[in-house]
């Protein structure tokens, strides 16, 4: 093991609604106790972080890491849209200020996927007017922590819907041919074809995933349940209307159109400028979900337009940040057809994607390759119940990271994901990402050797 040179970051990270519980004023946290839900179960106090953020920063302190990322909650800031919650400003001036003290370098994250559910009344991340709000928000939390601030990213994974859209299309293909198959097997048999739109709408068609069983979903890198996302649409609606007002909720990780991922590019740039304005001496930037696209004989074109998709097309929004967050879980492999079905007897994570640490050094290489600035792998990690393969993971990307240091590449840091088992979104908490398992019932947190481990890299 080569530890990383005296200034390089080496962290866990985590996201507010995943870890601190009781975000009752978010989109996720409405979305969690309808009726027609796409969680599997609600968060509900999660590892209650938002109490025990000491314990769980001393932990890393132990272990020997020097920096943490985190988010703070735009539902808890701006509770309505017209009240600012100054008490929740202090608890976060607090949570930085705990992180200095044990030697931690604070990363904030200003939106973490979760949004206040009464921007979801106004049209959620496809409204116009949602750069002006979310700006309006990222004002108020720097006029009061600016002086606070080093690293700010604004948006994590802010092409996260592109990929969901993407799934989604992919998903409703799959199907449509899966009932296309049951018509042409019942008018075979003298049958009268009825295993029509209803059967696909209430997610027959599942078992046409990819991967001999491995979930589309996966292709995203978070939590998804895009079956239970698909069935009841109707009845959902209904419920939408009673719980925020829209039939349809376009939160932040809804598929996004043309005209919504030009949306959060714009709330992108003006959270940079008030940032730039209110905080001259922190460095800013955005983070991005991507995949190890690897080209397989006759994908080569399905790749480059991916990789157009999935990066290259948010450079012009960037071109002007301090820092690219890099965050990547696994590869892809890509034919003709599309995305291809895990490898046969590869080792899956919980997940369902590939084990594949290597997939972090691809993609550092080729995002240097554009994006002309400092690098920092945001987030990197894998849900296994085996802690030793975590281990093996860490040990695997962060050897292919310093591999990238030594050939002079900008990279200024690592974070894990994630800090805890935590609530893996509509997933609940089955996945075990953390480096820290946390009891159910006690809220006891049991560190990994994992843990240790990362720190271990700490120059």
């Amino acid at each position: 093991m080569k530890k990383f040179e005296k200034g390089f970051l080496v962290g866990a990270a985590t996201a507010a609604h995943q870890v601190e519980g009781n975000n009752v004023n978010s989109d996720c946290w409405a979305m969690e106790h309808m009726e027609h839900t796409s969680f599997v179960e609600p968060s509900l106090d999660a590892v209650d972080h938002y109490n025990r953020y000491e314990e769980d920063i001393r932990l890393m302190k132990e272990a020997g890491l020097n920096a943490y990322r985190f988010s703070i909650e735009w539902a808890r800031i701006q509770p309505e849209e017209n009240r600012f919650a100054e008490e929740e400003i202090e608890h976060y001036r607090k949570v930085i200020r705990c992180c200095k003290e044990n030697g931690l370098e604070p990363v904030v994250t200003l939106h973490h996927f979760s949004s206040p559910r009464w921007l979801i009344g106004k049209g959620g991340w496809e409204a116009e007017t949602v750069p002006e709000d979310f700006a309006r928000y990222v004002r108020y939390v720097c006029e009061r922590l600016g002086e606070e601030f080093h690293y700010v990213c604004t948006i994590n994974e802010a092409n996260m819907g592109v990929q969901v859209a993407a799934v989604a299309k992919r998903y409703m293909m799959q199907m449509m041919a899966k009932m296309k198959q049951a018509q042409a097997g019942a008018a075979a048999s003298g049958g009268f074809g009825q295993a029509s739109a209803a059967s696909a709408e209430n997610g027959e068609a599942a078992s046409a995933q990819p991967g001999g069983g491995a979930s589309a979903d996966g292709s995203v890198q978070m939590g998804i349940n895009l079956e239970k996302m698909m069935a009841g649409q109707q009845e959902a609606a209904e419920e939408n209307r009673k719980v925020f007002g829209v039939a349809k909720v376009e939160n932040f990780t809804s598929p996004r159109t043309e005209r919504g991922d030009q949306l959060v590019m714009e709330a992108h740039r003006a959270a940079r400028a008030v940032i730039r304005e209110l905080c001259p001496r922190a460095k800013v930037g955005l983070t991005l979900s991507l995949h190890d696209l690897q080209a397989q004989p006759g994908g080569e074109e399905n790749a480059v337009r991916e990789w157009e998709e999935e990066f290259l097309h948010y450079l012009p929004a960037i071109a002007g940040d301090d820092f690219l967050g890099v965050q990547n879980y696994t590869r892809t492999r890509i034919d003709a057809s599309g995305q291809m079905p895990n490898p046969e007897g590869a080792e899956l994570t919980q997940m369902e994607y590939e084990f594949y640490p290597q997939a972090l050094e691809h993609v550092i290489r080729r995002v240097a390759e554009k994006f002309q600035g400092v690098l920092m792998v945001t987030e990197n990690g894998v849900a296994v119940s085996d802690d030793a393969r975590r281990v093996e993971f860490i040990r695997r990307a962060t050897e292919g990271v310093q591999n990238c240091i030594a050939d002079g590449i900008p990279v200024k840091g690592y974070f894990y994901w994630s800090l805890m088992d935590n609530f893996e979104w509509q997933k609940g908490y089955g996945m075990t990402f953390g480096l820290i398992a946390v009891e159910r019932t006690s809220q006891k947190r049991v560190p990994k050797p994992s843990l240790r481990v990362l720190g271990e890299y700490c120059g």
